[in-house]
C-alpha cells in the first residue's frame, strides 16, 4: 500500500508510485526535478490497484484504446468505459482503489496540495481551499492539452524541461482552482510589465546560468512576485515565456561560441542543452539553419 508521509513529492513517494504497476512506466518526470508535480505515462496490462490513500491530488488522463475501468473512491463504487481524453480528478487524502480489464494507456499527474495553497494565498489572500466534487468521467480539453504538453516537453527536452514544466504546472493549478474550487472568479494577474531593474537582473541571471536547470521560482524570487504572476509579467515584458527566453539566450550564446574552435557537442553542453541534437533542433527553429550551416556561412 502506498504511504503518505510528506506534503511535497518525495523521493520515497515517487519510488512507490513507479513500483505500483506491473510494468515500468513509458516515461516519468522523476529525474527531471520538476517542482510540485510528478508526471507518469503508462502502458499497463489488466491490473488491480488495492485500496490506498495519497497525500497528493491526482489527475488521470485516459489515452489509447477504450477499456473498462472500475474504481472505488471514498467508498463510492463505479464502473466506467474509459475513452481517450477522459479525465479522472482525485483529491488528496481520499481512499481509492481501481482496476481495468485490458491493456490500458493513461497519463497520471500528481500535484502537491502546497502548490494550491501558495497560489490561493498569493491570489486571494488566504490558503483555505475547497474543491467541488466532480463527475468520475470529466471532460476538460485544457487539462488534456496541458498534460500532453508536459509529456511532450519531457520526451523532447528531458532534464532541460524544468522551467517549462514549472510554468505549465502553475497554469494548470490556477485552472483547477478557478474552475473546480470555490475560488471564483479568478483574480486576473497584474497588467503591465516588470520594472526595468528587476527585469535586467532576471535577464542577467538567465544569461549567467545558461548551463543550469533554473526554476521558475528562482526567477520569480528576484522580482519578488509569485511564480504565476511573474510568468505573466515576464512574457508581457519580453514577448516570450521564461522557458522560451532561456532557449533564445542559449541559442544566441551558441552562435557566439560557434565562432571559436569548440566542437558543437561541447557548445551544446556549455549553453545548457542536453545534447548536440537538442541544440540543432532549437538552433534551426530560431535561426533557420543548423549550427554546421551557420559555420559554413
Amino acid at each position: 500500500m502506498l504511504s503518505s508521509s510528506s506534503a511535497s513529492l518525495s523521493t520515497k513517494f515517487t519510488q512507490e508510485i513507479l513500483q505500483t504497476f506491473p510494468r515500468a512506466p513509458v516515461t516519468s518526470s522523476a529525474r527531471a526535478n520538476w517542482d510540485h508535480i510528478l508526471l507518469v505515462h503508462h502502458h499497463q496490462p489488466a491490473f488491480s490497484v488495492p485500496e490506498h490513500c495519497l497525500p497528493y491530488h491526482q489527475i488521470c488522463i485516459k489515452l489509447g484504446k477504450p477499456y473498462l475501468f472500475k474504481q472505488v473512491v471514498d467508498g463510492r463504487a463505479e464502473t466506467l468505459q474509459a475513452v481517450p481524453g477522459q479525465i479522472g480528478l482525485y483529491l488528496a487524502n481520499l481512499s481509492q482503489s481501481y482496476c481495468w480489464d485490458s491493456e490500458a494507456e493513461f497519463l497520471q499527474l500528481y500535484l502537491a496540495p502546497e502548490l494550491f495553497r501558495q497560489i490561493s494565498e498569493e491570489t486571494w489572500g488566504n490558503d483555505r481551499i475547497e474543491f467541488i466534487p466532480q463527475p468520475s468521467a470529466l471532460s476538460d480539453p485544457l487539462i488534456v492539452q496541458i498534460g500532453l504538453a508536459l509529456k511532450t516537453a519531457l520526451e523532447t527536452e528531458g532534464l532541460d524541461s524544468r522551467l517549462y514544466a514549472d510554468s505549465m504546472t502553475h497554469a494548470l493549478a490556477m485552472h483547477l482552482l478557478s474552475r473546480y474550487s470555490t475560488r471564483k472568479p479568478a483574480v486576473l494577474p497584474p497588467r503591465g510589465s516588470l520594472l526595468q531593474q528587476p527585469l535586467k537582473q532576471i535577464i542577467e541571471y538567465i544569461q549567467e546560468n545558461l548551463g543550469q536547470n533554473v526554476s521558475l521560482a528562482e526567477l520569480a524570487e528576484i522580482a519578488k512576485l509569485s511564480p504565476y504572476h511573474f510568468a505573466r509579467l515576464f512574457k508581457q515584458s519580453t514577448g516570450l515565456p521564461p522557458h522560451q527566453y532561456q532557449i533564445k539566450c542559449r541559442v544566441d550564446r551558441a552562435k557566439d561560441l560557434l565562432k571559436t574552435n569548440l566542437a558543437i557537442a561541447d557548445i551544446a553542453q556549455i549553453v545548457g542543452f542536453s545534447s548536440q541534437g537538442h541544440l540543432n533542433y532549437h538552433f534551426k527553429r530560431l535561426v533557420g539553419i543548423t549550427p554546421k550551416a551557420f559555420l559554413r556561412r
